[in-house]
């Protein structure tokens, strides 16, 4: 028996040590699991495995949720690998209302997100064809559009115009940014002006309306395109449900303001899943050309 023992080799665990009176394990403690590996759905709760869902393109795997999906993903999912060349790179914000904070909050979210603004554009490639694209991020500031936004679009749209191109956009916002008021509000008129030169021009403007598309942005360019995509389950508005209701005194029907009803009432042209999106944009834009 004793001869057992000896052969018998055990694993020596680690050991509890005490600093400044607060307990410390060495460097073979319990054993590590990477963080940031695993994610919740807030949709139906699963638990889904982080890898899984960037090769997804940020849907869920269990209820197909499409999560929001920041620019640069976006670009990378759509246009084709090495085409892109971004517009307007360095186009900033100003405090025009001299706002409390708010060149403050600006900076902060640009350290944060890596973005000059809400919006990027660019020039690119969809399997070959040519086009301008403006992919708004809802990270910064939920998408709101200033002055800097309103501007970045205009001036996106003006080049396809100039260069003869058609123009994507794909919508992502809260609607217009109350710390800059009325110079917001002016931004709806003049994307609006633009589009209206790019559609005598005969070219196209193709809007990918993602959640959540509302306010301003809603009541300006996300609704003026040619044809109107969107993803499932989209929010899609003006003004919220609550204040709709205590408007007109009404009770809304369920998920009115999803993609799902505007499709049903002609408000949309079509639904998407992200996985599809861009041989759908490539499909439509083939058809026009010829």
């Amino acid at each position: 028996m004793k001869e057992l023992f000896k052969k018998k080799k055990y694993i020596k665990l680690p050991i509890k040590t005490a600093v400044n009176g607060k307990k410390q394990y060495n460097d073979m403690s319990d054993p590590s699991v990477p963080t940031g590996k695993w994610i919740k759905c807030n949709n139906c709760g699963e638990i889904i495995y982080r890898d899984d869902f960037e090769e997804k393109n940020q849907i869920c795997t269990k209820c197909h949720k499409h999560f929001r999906m920041d620019s640069q993903s976006r670009i990378s999912q759509i246009i084709d690998s090495g085409s892109f060349k971004e517009l307007n790179t360095n186009m900033g914000t100003k405090n025009v209302l001299d706002f409390p904070d708010y060149l403050d909050k600006i900076s902060s979210l640009q350290q944060k997100t890596g973005l000059k603004e809400a919006v990027v554009t660019g020039e690119g490639r969809i399997n070959g064809v040519k086009i301008v694209i403006a992919v708004m991020d809802s990270r910064f500031m939920m998408g709101s559009m200033g002055e800097a936004v309103g501007e970045k679009v205009t001036r996106a749209i003006e080049h396809a115009t100039s260069k003869k191109l058609p123009i994507i956009i794909f919508t992502a916002s809260g609607g217009a940014r109350m710390q800059e008021g009325i110079v917001s509000l002016m931004q709806m008129a003049k994307t609006s002006s633009a589009l209206a030169k790019h559609s005598e021009a005969g070219l196209l403007y193709i809007t990918v309306l993602t959640d959540p598309t509302t306010g301003g942005v809603t009541a300006s360019f996300a609704m003026l395109g040619d044809i109107i995509l969107a993803e499932p389950e989209t929010l899609i508005g003006f003004a919220g449900a609550r204040v709709i209701e205590q408007t007109i005194n009404q009770k809304l029907p369920e998920g009115f303001q999803k993609a799902e009803f505007l499709l049903e009432h002609g408000y949309i042209d079509m639904i998407v899943e992200r996985k599809n999106m861009k041989n759908t944009l490539f499909k439509l834009l083939e058809f026009h050309q010829n």
